[in-house]
């Protein structure tokens, strides 16, 4: 049986071990930072919002365990990183499919604003686009970083060295 399961009642529905409000404010004072995270990472509002929800869900599934962990918000960042990057993966498998039996591509309209810049953060290997993301969208420093990848600072700062390089060049920016 799996730990999510010992967790259900007989009537199927979810019981939150701990006091709920204390989720809550940890939703409340979370949520805006794994949003933007998301949006950073997958582009696309509805999708960010499903890979934030999807997160949260899990930390609430989780509560038990979750609720008394000291990097809270650590742990749902990285919820919301893997769940990222399995999109991503779906979503490289699913066009590789469409291309194959000849469906073609949706024609979404491009969003304006830091359109190249995304797109060159997700053509990067997923821990240096993770690492970018986490760093200029959530605004953290290489330590915290590291708490929500489960990697070191300095490993943190390599990857944040080899993703601004390959950026740079690509973006044909001065280093």
């Amino acid at each position: 049986m799996r730990g999510d399961d010992r967790r259900r009642n007989r009537d199927d529905d979810l019981q939150v071990v701990g006091p709920p409000d204390l989720f809550e404010e940890f939703y409340t004072k979370e949520v805006k930072a794994v949003l933007a995270l998301a949006l950073g990472l997958t582009r696309r509002r509805w999708e960010a919002e499903d890979v934030t929800q999807e997160a949260f869900y899990r930390a609430f599934r989780a509560w038990d365990r979750v609720g008394h962990m000291d990097h809270r918000g650590a742990w749902v960042r990285r919820v919301a990183l893997n769940l990222a990057v399995g999109r991503w993966r779906r979503m490289r498998a699913e066009a590789r499919a469409a291309l194959r039996l000849g469906i073609p591509a949706s024609s979404e309209p491009p969003d304006p604003v830091s359109v190249r810049f995304w797109a060159a953060v997700r053509a990067l290997p997923p821990r240096q686009a993770q690492v970018v993301a986490l760093t200029y969208v959530d605004d953290l420093d290489s330590k915290a970083v590291g708490a929500v990848l489960g990697i070191s600072p300095a490993t943190v700062r390599v990857h944040l060295a080899r993703a601004r390089a390959t950026l740079a060049e690509r973006l044909e920016l001065e280093q």
